[in-house]
This record gives structure tokens, sequence and C-alpha cells, in this order.
């Protein structure tokens, strides 16, 4: 069978990240491994290439279009599926991804033929079979068919990782970047985190606890990779020293120098010093570290299991061995004026090289969600609305007004007094730093906008 793999553009309010935070469809390359050796497969990605769908479907003439989704973009896939639809009947449709696993139910329409909970080599092999015969399928594991009035069983939790294929991708590739390392590619060697963080979807996507790859899996998964920048996305590679040790042994006996960039807890940080020296040395660029507040009854509530304390000692540790950091920080409903105040203090006695920072977003479907349900701003299907900074939660310390001026204010200090800008530039290049400013705008315009509304 013709199938066609679908990206969807970005969503408007995500652009301002695009340069910095742009990386491969990593799952569509997965599904086209898994398909690849009895069918032809081609992906279209729409965050690279300007194409109208129906001038793609003519081109092509594809059998099945699948389409990937996250948790914000439901009503851009769903317009793809009606376009496709539209221009062909008989095509059929097949969604998958994020939002499809925690919300299955946004894609039950006469657009959408399947929609994939979960994707593993034994379901999708199950379906294609069926398609490739015009038969309907019966109940799949894992997956909601229309014809079956989207029953299926869960035998499973979460989607099969299997070696992408990345050539699949190779007119794309020089475009996908992360944090300003141009081009990157992205890789995983584990699913799942025992943070078990109260805010986070991954761990509740992937399981509660690690579940690692083989090292055998890894090593190949990176001699596959070309990028010289590497994205290792576990939920916190670092907390692990022997897988850490594992992949500095490989990186030394095959003599393989890459920039590699990696998630991190602060726990993991001071448990893990001198593995993470050996790491440095071997590559290891950057450590993305959630430090989220500057109180420690919030961290405690968030179960992250580390204090003000120990985040100070990481940040004096990363800043001694000069390990560039990244941190994020989460902003709480309940913060009154001076407590933006401290934070902003508190933001200079960590002294990361770029800082960032979101509203606390309690996503549907998560325990937050009904703790805050009474004071939420959003409706659940509001999609686009979950993310890119808006606040989601009524603040209790002030009026909304106020607090969306209080993000203003923390906003232009991240990024006039605490983002390094000469670090940026010589990292990533004027250009790049440009981009992430006009960013930086359009994140601030929008800002004034919500405060209006």
């Amino acid at each position: 069978m013709k199938v066609l793999l679908v990206r969807p553009p970005r969503i408007k309010k995500a652009i301002a990240l695009g340069e910095f935070m742009y990386s491969e469809p990593i799952g569509l390359e997965m599904v086209y491994a898994m398909l690849e050796a009895k069918h032809q497969v081609e992906i279209l990605d729409l965050m690279s290439e300007k194409i109208c769908i129906e001038d793609k479907l003519a081109d092509y003439e594809p059998q099945v279009v699948g389409i990937t989704t996250l948790c914000i973009d439901v009503p851009a896939v769903k317009e793809l599926a009606e376009r496709v639809k539209k221009y062909g009947g008989n095509i059929i449709t097949i969604i998958g991804g994020t939002q499809a696993l925690l919300n299955s139910k946004a894609f039950f329409s006469d657009a959408v033929d399947h929609v994939m909970k979960y994707t593993t080599t034994e379901n999708i092999a199950q379906l294609y079979n069926y398609l490739e015969l015009g038969a309907e399928p019966p109940i799949i594991d894992g997956i909601c068919s229309r014809i079956n009035d989207y029953q299926t069983t869960n035998k499973h939790d979460r989607n099969e990782y299997v070696l992408p294929n990345r050539e699949s991708t190779a007119k794309y590739r020089s475009k996908y970047s992360y944090f300003g390392y141009k081009p990157s590619a992205i890789m995983g060697t584990s699913q799942g985190c025992a943070q078990n963080c109260r805010f986070c979807l991954r761990w509740r996507i992937e399981g509660a606890k690690e579940s690692y790859f083989p090292i055998d899996f890894v090593k190949e998964d990176i001699l596959n990779i070309k990028e010289d920048n590497i994205m290792i996305f576990d939920n916190d590679f670092l907390h692990n020293s022997h897988r850490i040790r594992e992949l500095c042994d490989f990186l030394e006996m095959e003599q393989i120098q890459k920039n590699f960039i990696c998630y991190g807890s602060v726990k993991s940080v001071l448990k893990n010093k001198q593995v993470i020296k050996r790491f440095q040395n071997l590559g290891l660029k950057a450590v993305l570290i959630g430090y989220e507040t500057f109180k420690d009854d919030e961290l405690n509530s968030y179960n992250k299991k580390s204090t003000i304390q120990d985040n100070i000692e990481a940040s004096r540790f990363l800043k001694e061995i000069r390990l560039d950091v990244w941190a994020s920080f989460m902003l709480h409903p309940d913060w009154s004026v001076e407590d933006f105040k401290d934070f902003r203090k508190y933001l200079k006695t960590l002294d990361p090289e770029v800082s960032s920072f979101s509203p606390l977003t309690p996503f549907p479907n998560l325990p937050l969600y009904a703790e805050y349900q009474d004071r939420l701003l959003v409706g659940k299907e509001e999609y686009e609305k979950w993310s890119f900074g808006e606040v989601t939660i009524q603040p209790s310390g002030m009026s909304l007004r106020r607090y969306y001026y209080e993000i203003l204010k923390t906003n232009l200090h991240v990024n006039l007094a605490r983002n390094n800008i000469m670090y940026l530039i010589k990292k990533f290049g004027v250009f790049s730093v440009l981009r992430l400013s006009a960013g930086s705008i359009s994140l601030f315009i929008r800002y004034l906008k919500l405060m209006r509304q």
C-alpha cells in the first residue's frame, strides 16, 4: 500500500520557539520503520515544507494517510483529516501521537477511520494486513476503529520504541534543531521516569519507572545518526550512572565525537557528579533542568524529590565544571507580587545560561486538573490554550490582569538581564539569537493582548 505519514504545520503560537526547538518527527520515523518492509511509505513534514495537502495527495496518490498529533494541535489535525477525506473519500485516515493516547475521543469523527492509542509493531501490522486486503478489521488492541464504534482493548500502555529510519526525513534534516544546535537529531535510551512529578505528562504516557532499551540498541541508533548534535530526550538521562558509563565507554571505543544535550534532575546531578564530568569530556554540552520554583513547599507538592538548597548546590556544581544549564521554571497561580520579586532574585542566585518559564498548567486527565477544576480559565477542548504560556488557573493573590503584568515583567527580566546574550551569540550565532529575540517579542505582544482581554 502507498502510505503518507504527515506531521501537521506548526501552530502559529508556537512559531516563536521554532528556531530553538524544532526537532525531527521521530514518532513518524519509527512508524516508517515498522511499515517500510511491506509498504511504500513517505513522510510529509508540513512544519518544514509549505505545500497544500491536496497537491501532495494528487502527486503521491496514497491509499492511507497517517497524521501525528501533539496535545495542542487537535483542531489542525482534524482539519487535515477532513481535507483528506474531502479529496478522496476512499483514502484511509489514521491518527496517532500524544493526544491520540491521552484523549482518543477527540478524533472520533467521520473523517477519521482509526485512532492509534499506542503503536506497536504487532498492532500496526495487524491493522495494515486487513487494510491491504480491503477487509474490515476486527477489534485490535490499542486501535480505536470507526467501523467498530471505536471499541478497543488496552493490553499495552505505551508506544513501542523501535529504531527510527532517519533517512525517511533526509530532505528535511538540515532544518531540525534543538535550542540552537542545528542540525540536531533526537533519540531515546529509555522510556518512563521514576521521578513521577505531579505536573508531568511524560511518565504518565511512558510509565512510572524507567524501562531501559538494550545498550546495543542505543549504540546502533547513535551510529545511524549523521548529525553532529544529539538530544537525548529521556526524562532524566543523568539518573543512572551505570548507563552513562556504558555510553562513555562506547563513545571512547568508537572515537565518536558528537555534541550531546540531555535532561537531568537536580537529584541526579548531585548523585552522579563524577560520571557527569566524564560525559562532559566526551561531548555533553548542556543539560536541561527543571528547577521549577524558589519555594520548598511547592517543590514538595510537585513531588520533585529535591529542595531549594539542592537546587543551589546543583547550580554551583554545574557552574564549577562549566556545563551549560537550560533551566525551566513554573509560575504558581497562588504567587503574590512579592513572590514574583523573590523569584527574579532566585534566578540571579542560580544563574543558568538560559531560563524559561511558564504558568503551572493542570493538563486534562491529570490529577492537577481535578484539583484546580473550580479555578480553570480554559475549557477542556480549547486545545491551543493549554500551552505556550497562557494562564489556565485563576490566580488567587491578584487579578488575572496583574498576574499577566508580573509575567511580562519577569519575561523582560529574563530576556534582558538573566539570559546570557553573549553566550547565545557565541554558541548559536547572531541570526539564531535574532530569531529568538523576535520570538520573545511575539510572546511579549501576546501577553499584552491577554492582559487587555
